[in-house]
């Protein structure tokens, strides 16, 4: 698909319209209506009084579905992040922003996890301590606060507004800043953003990187110790960090997983010019 076209999907689903499904949607719609027609034959007349029949909630794309989506950016870097913190069981774990429905969900299962997000929750989650905070603000309390930080696809969208944050074309070092705060000498901050050929903005859903603007204003804080990437059909692999780390020039939206050491001392990352 061209970058017009994608364009044009995207905006058309910033609606609620979805050509794709629909033309899916129809397609599946002969097939479904005979199984319902079978269904009813099959129950008879007496049945059909103790279990009514209401064709109310159509599955149009089911038939030809996989069992689950095993691949994407969400499903691996939740998968490789939630691992490596099982292993390492660090002290005092927080979260910044990433999906509670898939990173934070597997976390809880076996830790306590504290979560921080621009957006309200108000759902009570067993494991789960929530507090509504703007990374782009005051660090206050949470300076040097943990030994364990996780952030995963969230800095790409500082600074566009899309949550209601401040416009800030810089957003994402501000971010970044703060986040290097936050991790104490020697501990860890797993991070996820999308990467990819050419780095752009797409305002205002979310920025794509370069891999070395992450690592340029990771270097003054951290240490790479683990990294991984996801391609654009899906699938993840593993790079050793010792020298240098790459991705193909022809993948134009994938996701970079980082695992980067905070050095000793008191050096933040680079601050703005």
């Amino acid at each position: 698909m061209n970058r017009f076209a994608e364009t044009t999907l995207a905006w058309l689903r910033a609606f609620g319209i979805d050509p794709p499904k629909t033309v899916a949607a129809f397609r599946a719609l002969p097939a479904v209506v005979r199984d319902y027609r079978r269904f009813r034959r099959a129950l008879g007349q007496e049945q059909s009084t103790s279990w009514p029949v209401h064709f109310a909630l159509p599955c149009l794309q089911e038939r030809q579905a996989v069992s689950g989506t095993a691949r994407g950016h969400y499903f691996h870097q939740d998968l490789w992040v939630a691992r490596r913190i099982y292993a390492r069981n660090p002290e005092r774990h927080i979260d910044v922003g990433s999906s509670i429905f898939s990173l934070v969900a597997r976390l809880a299962v076996f830790r306590q996890v504290e979560v921080l997000d621009i957006r309200p929750q108000p759902a009570r989650i067993p494991n789960v301590t929530f507090r509504q905070h703007d990374l782009m603000g005051p660090i206050g309390e949470y300076e040097a606060c943990c030994d364990s930080l996780s952030c995963l696809h969230v800095l790409e969208h500082a600074g566009l507004g899309r949550y209601g944050d401040p416009i800030d074309p810089h957003g994402y070092r501000l971010a970044f800043q703060a986040l290097a705060r936050m991790v104490k000498p020697n501990g860890i901050l797993y991070l996820s953003t999308p990467v990819g050929n050419p780095q752009r903005v797409e305002f205002n859903g979310h920025r794509v990187f370069a891999l070395q603007t992450i690592l340029d204003i990771a270097k003054d804080a951290f240490e790479l110790s683990a990294f991984a990437w996801v391609d654009d059909a899906g699938d993840l692999h593993d790079q050793d960090p010792v020298g240098s780390i790459s991705i193909p020039d022809n993948v134009e939206y994938g996701c970079g997983i980082f695992e980067f050491g905070r050095r000793p001392g008191k050096r933040n990352c680079t601050q703005l010019a």
